[in-house]
């Protein structure tokens, strides 16, 4: 599926989210390769395998290959990392909060692409996931890198729009069978 054929079956009673999808990824304060990247990260992550066919082999065009392997590799760990941190946070006993991971997580140390791209893919990633303590997490490192909060907002305005879009075609499609 291309780009296009993923715009064209957006219904018109979604049309927002068509012109929204055209909006983030057309005009974006987002490097090319941080834009690329959230699609790709939020597109793994929203689950929907209609999106991830649209949205995925125009990632791969854009990205450098090491930058499209990053992309992948963020939202791997952040699947497994959110939700641990997620779930650490709502529990009551805090002492949990004490103990060793235990979960290898190499890949932040050596993301293979800049720093900052991958933290904006993995803060992307938990706004999706719904994981306050990766969101702040992620969010102090963006913004001591001297990431402004607009442009740490546009990776989390990217994973909302894919997520919608991923929601409302696979529902469609389970609804026009």
């Amino acid at each position: 599926m291309s780009l296009d054929t993923l715009r064209s079956a957006i219904p018109d009673y979604a049309k927002d989210l068509r012109r929204n999808l055209d909006a983030v990824l057309g005009d974006s304060s987002l490097s090319e390769q941080q834009l690329w990247g959230t699609v790709l990260v939020t597109a793994i992550a929203s689950r929907s395998a209609i999106v991830l066919r649209g949205l995925g082999p125009e990632a791969r065009a854009r990205l450098s290959p090491e930058a499209y392997t990053a992309a992948k590799s963020a939202a791997a760990v952040m699947a497994m990392s959110n939700v641990f941190f997620r779930t650490r946070h709502l529990l009551s006993d805090h002492a949990y909060g004490e103990l060793r991971t235990g979960l290898r997580m190499n890949v932040i140390g050596d993301p293979g692409v800049e720093r900052v791209d991958h933290e904006l893919w993995a803060f992307a990633v938990s706004a999706l996931n719904g994981c306050g303590a990766c969101l702040d997490s992620h969010e102090r490192a963006l913004r001591a890198a001297g990431v402004s909060r607009e442009i740490a907002q546009e990776a989390f305005r990217v994973a909302s729009v894919v997520r919608a879009v991923g929601v409302t075609l696979e529902a469609e499609a389970i609804l026009s069978d």
